[in-house]
């Protein structure tokens, strides 16, 4: 019996590691490796020996015989990414999926390399596999720093409290809180002092921000950032609940964040209870008027942000329904290939919405494809939004709009910035002009990527950093700064 990877894989790659005969992919070196929705097994090639399932920090293996209700549809899933692929064949004719390759030695630290004094700022995905290649991987002391009293960052308060799976590589990171070559200074403030203390420092700041629209009325009240909504329901101490008197909520955007917004607005507040959701979140959730979660994405079902394992988790609850205002949507639906993005929404029900009605009873989400906002209506706060759409104009009457349409990043100070791209300008992690200062993460490569896709980010960044020392570029610091930083002298 082959093992599957499920819904909450995150890709990091941990499991490609440990497999014996090599049946997990896309594995780090291969082209599409942070692009699929999660990494895939072999079940032709899976000695069900269990060893990606030890290693997995997230919990998203499992023997396929023992998969249920919706994870059962992970085993097919697995299969389907090897379908078509001839494994024996010659790699001139279709890739060889089973072929190791040659070890290699990407870093070469000298034997008397003297320990760095690192920074890391930022305690999400990106920042804390940082720290575990260098606590792992080089004798650095490190100072980790986040301005938030609770560490975790994007795991602590990006992801969904119904995703319990997925929070568990938190405790993965947590565990580096302790090591004896690190320092954890929470509720602190980055400054540009960090840089003359220490050797280098690496920025893992995230992207925050969310991205503007450049619609009118997009800052009317009740327009919200999708961070806000996250923040509240993870209970972010910076973020003020929002007003959840509105019956229909339309979100801005497909992706998985948009997915998850209109998954926990219209959950049963009971089926979230012994969730990590917060406890203020939930018992708003109990008093909200909320039915009806509207995603609008700009283009078709064929080209939508959200992943498959979001999706299938969206429509395994029920009360998913595309809108079928276009005949394009049907088309691409019906006409589409298994395995292509819109045939996902396949035996998913159709209708035609009246926007100007009031929801019906119940609960709902309703797909709208072909919807570019052009405009958020109303006087002192938002009570509809205008897209555009084959019949022209439509307004869709709602009293809360969610912008889930993207983030870019925030700017520090002291470093330079992209304001275009909203990150910060640098060369495989290096800030640009300025040496010993480093990267990783959203704020280097801006908001693509799922947690996984951080951990070669952040190796990268890491690499560049040894590059650097062990080739004299690093800036000479105080080091008696540092020697008093470390309680050393």
């Amino acid at each position: 019996m082959a093992f599957a990877i499920t819904q909450t894989c995150c890709a990091d790659a941990s499991c490609v590691s440990v497999c014996p005969v090599n049946c997990i992919h896309p594995t780090p070196d291969e082209p599409d490796f942070g692009t699929t929705d999660l990494l895939y097994i072999d079940p032709a090639t899976c000695i069900d020996c269990g060893a990606c399932a030890d290693a997995c920090p997230v919990d998203a293996i499992f023997p396929a015989g023992d998969l249920t209700g919706p994870l059962r549809a992970y085993e097919q899933i697995n299969a389907e990414y090897y379908a078509g692929r001839d494994v024996l064949a010659d790699v001139s004719v279709a890739p060889n999926f089973h072929r190791w390759a040659p070890p290699s030695f990407a870093r070469v630290l000298p034997s008397d390399f003297a320990p760095l004094d690192v920074a890391v700022v930022g305690t999400g995905p990106a920042g804390m596999y940082a720290v575990e290649d260098l606590l792992l991987h080089t004798n650095a002391r490190v100072t980790l720093v986040d301005r938030l009293p609770v560490a975790g960052g994007l795991i602590r308060y990006g992801v969904a409290p119904d995703h319990p799976s997925t929070k568990k590589i938190g405790e993965t990171f947590a565990r580096f809180h302790d090591h004896p070559r690190l320092r954890l200074r929470l509720g602190v403030a980055a400054d540009p002092g960090l840089a003359d203390r220490h050797d280098a420092v690496i920025y893992a700041v995230g992207a925050t921000e969310a991205r503007r629209l450049g619609v009118p009325g997009e800052d009317l009240p009740g327009s919200l950032p999708a961070a806000t909504v996250v923040g509240w329901y993870n209970g972010h101490p910076e973020v003020a609940p929002p007003d959840l008197s509105a019956e229909r909520v339309v979100v801005v955007g497909t992706g998985n964040v948009a997915v998850d917004i209109a998954r926990i607005l219209t959950a049963g507040p009971e089926s979230l209870a012994g969730t990590a959701i917060a406890p203020e979140a939930l018992a708003r959730l109990r008093s909200s008027k909320v039915r009806e979660v509207v995603l609008l994405a700009r283009r078709g079902p064929e080209t939508a942000a959200y992943t498959r394992p979001e999706l299938l988790a969206l429509a395994a609850r029920g009360g998913l329904v595309v809108d079928a205002h276009d005949r394009r949507v049907a088309d691409a639906i019906e006409g589409a290939a298994p395995g292509e993005k819109a045939a996902w929404l396949q035996g998913v029900p159709r209708e035609k919405v009246d926007w100007s009605a009031p929801p019906p009873d119940g609960r709902r989400v309703v797909l709208r494809f072909h919807s570019a906002p052009v405009a958020f209506a109303g006087d002192a706060e938002v009570r509809a939004v205008v897209v555009s759409g084959v019949e022209g104009d439509v307004e869709i009457a709602a009293g809360r709009v969610v912008r889930a349409a993207g983030f870019r990043g925030v700017p520090l100070p002291w470093l330079p910035f992209d304001e275009e791209a909203g990150v910060i300008p640098n060369d495989s992690g290096r800030v640009s002009g300025r040496p010993g200062e480093y990267v990783a993460g959203w704020i280097k490569r801006g908001p693509s990527g799922g947690i996984g896709a951080n951990k070669a980010c952040a190796r990268e960044t890491v690499g560049a950093l040894l590059e650097d020392a062990v080739a004299g570029r690093l800036p000479a610091r105080r080091r008696r700064a540092r020697a008093r930083l470390f309680g050393r002298g």
